[in-house]
């Protein structure tokens, strides 16, 4: 059963919590790899390292806070169960972890949750109760269901044994290589970052500790300076979503942590095909914000030994596949192009055989007459093709043109300069 030290550093979890927590976690949780990627060092220009959570049983670094917590339950608290507010990695890692103790779980989810994170939750063991557009609103229900039924409260970021459980990633990373000068971690509610900060920097002081929110979602970012943070908007990182830093998180990360960066929409979407096309691993956005603040500002990590925890796997597929799809057009390896025709028999024959010869290949076709500014013995014809690169559908492009048709690239974002012919 894991329970707390005390020492007089005046944080709620302490360095031997923290190493009490890494021998009671051997057998119940992964010992995750750190590993070199020279790819991604080639890009960012750091020397890079990525710890790999997404390769916990449920995908994400919180089954270590989850199993922490549970763990140290006495036999009452245990039959009575357990209950806890998330809307994906936490809610896994508590009922997959209540169940493998024998403890009832019950997880209240906000309402919009995606339907393949309350059946993966329902799926190992848990209760759902769906309440409250946001986890703040669902916390009031959860208080709720807590004080009718008993329930211990297994919080995801702001208790003392979930904040040590989570501070073993840094443990192992710099038992793996101590010579690293940072690391870089996702923040939510704090609980990851304040547990490694207090673990690295026990280890070796000198060590950098970069914290990274979603620029929709700075509440640590204000929060350390004393700020009210405006949170709001669709963001790639629900993971870390969170409008308010944990009450025992903020004080170490004001203290310890060196740094916060704040991603854009952008370079989260960035770093998912990242991690999927050059690690072929597969990073949720959360998961991946490590890597964006990499991307997103690689001056500031230049010649640097960094390890980045990937935190969590847990991505929607139909969220990846449209993700993946949008990354190769920001990279022009597949573009969609409009061409006007005269609406004659045989001429989409030959444009496809015009991209053929170019070295198109064709994913998608739609040939239209119905189109207002579409001439009344004309049509239009919308291509969907892949190419190699930026330089090659441009090539494409001109030669379409060059066979006498009028051709607009019709791609969003990245490559939109290549206009008409």
């Amino acid at each position: 059963m894991a329970t707390l030290v005390t020492d007089n550093t005046g944080f709620a979890t302490t360095m031997a919590d923290i190493e009490a927590a890494a021998t009671a976690l051997v057998g119940q949780v992964v010992r995750t790899p750190l590993i070199a990627a020279p790819k991604l060092s080639n890009l960012t220009g750091a020397e890079v390292f990525v710890k790999y959570e997404n390769l916990q049983f449920t995908n994400s670094f919180k089954d270590r806070g989850a199993f922490l917590k549970l763990s140290s339950l006495g036999k009452k608290e245990r039959e009575l169960g357990v209950i806890a507010m998330s809307a994906g990695n936490h809610a896994q890692a508590v009922a997959y972890h209540a169940g493998r103790l024998g403890i009832p779980s019950v997880i209240v989810m906000p309402v919009g949750t995606p339907f393949v994170k309350i059946g993966n939750t329902e799926a190992l063991g848990a209760k759902v109760v769906l309440s409250g557009e946001t986890l703040s609103e669902a916390r009031v229900k959860v208080d709720e269901i807590a004080a009718e039924q008993n329930l211990t409260l297994v919080h995801p970021y702001d208790d003392p044994l979930v904040i040590a459980g989570q501070g073993t990633v840094a443990l192992e990373i710099l038992e793996d290589n101590p010579d690293l000068d940072m690391l870089i971690i996702p923040i939510g509610g704090g609980g990851l970052i304040a547990g490694c900060a207090l673990a690295a920097k026990a280890l070796k002081p000198e060590i950098e500790i970069i914290g990274v929110e979603a620029a929709l979602f700075p509440s640590m970012y204000h929060g350390i300076r004393g700020e009210d943070p405006v949170c709001g908007g669709q963001t790639l990182a629900e993971g870390i979503a969170v409008k308010a830093a944990g009450a025992l998180t903020l004080p170490v990360v004001k203290d310890l942590v060196s740094d916060i960066i704040l991603v854009d929409e952008t370079a989260i979407e960035r770093a998912i095909c990242t991690f999927l096309s050059i690690q072929k691993t597969m990073a949720e956005g959360a998961g991946a914000s490590g890597l964006a603040a990499l991307l997103q500002e690689p001056e500031r990590f230049k010649g640097k030994k960094v390890a980045i925890v990937l935190t969590g796997g847990n991505i929607d597929p139909r969220m990846m596949a449209s993700i993946v799809v949008r990354g190769l057009e920001h990279e022009d390896k597949i573009i969609s192009i409009r061409i006007m025709i005269s609406d004659q028999p045989g001429v989409l024959g030959s444009i496809a055989s015009l991209l053929g010869d170019a070295g198109a290949n064709i994913l998608e076709v739609s040939h239209q007459r119905m189109f207002l500014d579409t001439p009344a013995k004309g049509a239009t014809l919308d291509f969907v093709i892949e190419t190699k690169d930026a330089t090659h559908a441009k090539k494409v492009m001109e030669q379409i043109s060059a066979a006498g048709f009028k051709v607009d690239r019709q791609a969003i974002g990245a490559g939109a300069e290549f206009g008409a012919y």
